[in-house]
C-alpha cells in the first residue's frame, strides 16, 4: 500500500503548512451561537462537506472522527456533546494530531463552554481503529475514505461498522463520480491523496456500503465539486466530480435489501382521503411523503394515474415511509 506513504506524505505537509486549497467544503461552515473557530483551523479544514448535523447528536452520544484535519468537526461535535471525553479523534499522521492539538488549546482560549478534555485523540488507522466493538454512537470521516482502494475501503466500511452500536451512524462526505476512474488515475498515489482519483460512482459506494451490513442509507446533499479536465491529465474526456453526504445507519437490512432515500417523494391525489399500498405504506391524499428507492419503484409498478413519483433530489431531509 505504497500509495498510503504518499497520503501520509501529504498530509504531514498540510498538518506543518496549512494549505487552505488543499480540499474545498461545499457546504457552509456552521455558524453556531458561542463557537469561535481559530482562524488556523479554518485553515486546516480538510474536507469535501461535512459531517457535523444536529439531528444526529441528540442523547449525548459517543463520536468517532476518523482523520482529524485541523479539528474543526472534532470542535464542533464538542458543541453539541460537551462531556470529557465524548469526541474520539483517529489520525495515522503524528504531526496532523499536533498541530490538531494545538488548535484544540486555542479553541479553548476562545470557547468559555469548551474544555480539550472533551476530546480524545489516538494515533492509529481507519483500516484498524483503535476501539472496542460496539461503542460507538456516531462515526464520521469526512473526505478520507476516497483515498483507499476498494478493498481498503471495504475494510475501514467493517471497521466503523465494528465498533458503532447497534442503530449507530455512520456519517460521511466523500467526492463520487458517476464514471468509474480510468485505471491510470485511480493509481495516482498523488491525485488519490488528493482526494481526486478514488472517487466511486454513487451506485458502487452505496453497494458497498450496504454490503456491509447498513440497512438503511441516507443520501443527504450531493454538489459539484471538482474537473479533472482533459487538458491537465491525459484523459479523453472531463470527468466530473461530485461532493457526497451520507448518513448509514446499522440497523438491520430487510429481506428485499437496503432501504436507500435519495430525496424521492411520493404523492397520492385520488378521490379517496388516503391510499394504502398493503405494504406499509398509507399517503394522505395530496400529502408528500419521502419514500425510499425501493417503495418508489413498487409504487411505480402499480401504474396507478393518482400517485406522483417525484426523481431523486439527492437531498435527503429525514422522516419518510420506512
Amino acid at each position: 500500500m505504497k500509495y498510503l506513504e504518499k497520503v501520509e506524505e501529504v498530509y504531514k505537509e498540510a498538518a506543518l503548512n496549512p494549505q487552505k486549497g488543499l480540499c474545498c467544503t461545499t457546504t457552509p461552515i456552521w455558524q453556531l451561537p458561542g463557537l469561535s473557530i481559530p482562524t488556523k483551523m479554518l485553515e486546516m479544514n480538510y474536507g469535501c462537506g461535512s459531517t457535523v448535523h444536529p439531528r444526529d447528536l441528540s442523547n449525548n452520544p459517543t463520536v468517532l472522527y476518523v482523520g482529524i484535519g485541523g479539528g474543526m468537526e472534532l470542535l464542533q461535535f464538542s458543541y453539541f456533546t460537551r462531556k470529557i471525553s465524548s469526541v474520539i479523534g483517529v489520525d495515522p499522521v503524528q504531526e496532523m494530531i499536533t498541530a490538531c492539538t494545538q488548535n484544540l488549546n486555542e479553541a479553548e482560549k476562545h470557547n468559555d463552554w469548551f474544555k480539550k478534555d472533551f476530546i480524545k485523540l489516538y494515533k492509529g488507522s481507519a483500516l484498524d481503529l483503535p476501539l472496542n466493538d460496539n461503542s460507538i454512537d456516531v462515526a464520521a470521516q469526512n473526505c478520507l475514505f476516497n483515498i483507499f482502494h476498494e478493498n481498503e475501503l471495504v475494510l475501514a466500511l467493517k471497521e466503523i461498522y465494528r465498533v458503532l452500536k447497534a442503530h449507530g451512524r455512520l456519517v460521511l462526505s466523500d467526492p463520487i463520480s458517476e464514471v468509474e476512474m480510468p485505471e491510470k488515475l485511480k493509481n495516482d498515489a498523488n491525485l488519490r491523496a488528493l482526494c481526486l482519483s478514488g472517487a466511486l460512482p454513487l451506485k458502487k459506494y452505496i453497494e458497498l456500503i450496504s454490503s456491509i451490513g447498513f440497512g438503511t442509507i441516507e443520501i443527504r446533499a450531493k454538489r459539484p465539486y471538482r474537473i479533472l479536465d482533459n487538458l491537465h491529465y491525459d484523459i479523453d474526456e472531463n470527468i466530473f466530480i461530485e461532493s457526497i453526504e451520507i448518513c448509514a445507519i446499522k440497523d438491520q437490512i430487510p429481506t428485499d435489501g437496503a432501504c436507500v432515500f435519495t430525496g424521492k417523494t411520493a404523492i397520492y391525489y385520488g378521490s379517496e382521503e388516503l391510499f394504502d399500498d398493503n405494504n406499509g405504506h398509507m399517503l394522505l391524499n395530496n400529502q408528500p411523503l419521502a419514500v425510499c428507492d425501493k417503495t418508489a419503484k413498487a409504487l411505480e409498478s402499480l401504474n396507478r394515474n393518482d400517485v406522483f413519483i417525484s426523481g431523486s433530489t439527492f437531498f435527503y431531509d429525514g422522516g419518510g415511509c420506512c
